[in-house]
This record gives C-alpha cells, sequence and structure tokens, in this order.
C-alpha cells in the first residue's frame, strides 16, 4: 500500500515539473516571436544590442552593435527588452540616413 502512494505521489511531481516546463518554453517562444525592429538584445554570450532584422526563412537576427551587424541565430538571444523609444530612434536614424543619401 504504502508502495503505490509513494509511486502516485513521484507521478504527480513528475507531472506538474514537466507542465511547469512547457510553460516556460512556451513563454521563450511567445519571447522570440514578439522581438521587432529596434528592441534592445541580450545574446547568451553577454552581447548587448539593438535588433535590426529578423529573417524568419533562416531562423536568424541582424543585431546592431554601435555599427557593427552581426547575425545570431534566434536560438542565441538571452532576453528580449521592448523599447519603444529604441524603435522611434532607430526610425529617426533611418530617415537621417536617406536624406543624406538623398543630398549626395
Amino acid at each position: 500500500m504504502q508502495l503505490i502512494i509513494i509511486i502516485v505521489v513521484m507521478v504527480a511531481m513528475m507531472f506538474f515539473m514537466n507542465r511547469k516546463q512547457k510553460a516556460q518554453q512556451q513563454q521563450r517562444i511567445d519571447e522570440l516571436n514578439r522581438m521587432t525592429k529596434g528592441d534592445a538584445i541580450v545574446t547568451i554570450g553577454g552581447l548587448h544590442g539593438l535588433l535590426h532584422e529578423v529573417d524568419e526563412a533562416n531562423g536568424t537576427i541582424t543585431l546592431d552593435c554601435e555599427g557593427v551587424f552581426l547575425v545570431f541565430d534566434r536560438n542565441s538571444i538571452k532576453t528580449v527588452t521592448s523599447n519603444s523609444s529604441s524603435a522611434v530612434a532607430t526610425a529617426d536614424e533611418d530617415a537621417i540616413d536617406e536624406e543624406s543619401t538623398n543630398e549626395d
């Protein structure tokens, strides 16, 4: 009788641990899918930068690190911080670049 109780408790623990892990995994997938241009990104290697481009076909992103553009796999992203002011600043910089190109 005691063996059955122990087995039931262990199965219940495994079930709830698995459920929590799936929820965390789904949260990470949602975070990666919500990335937009201008978001602040930190890679698993500790590199900080702004998201410049998302390539869904290849599963890569292009990260702008103070003018140096680096391509990373989407799975190498540790954290994403949505920053609307960064997106506005990036849009303003793009507009200035286009104006200076048109003047030449």
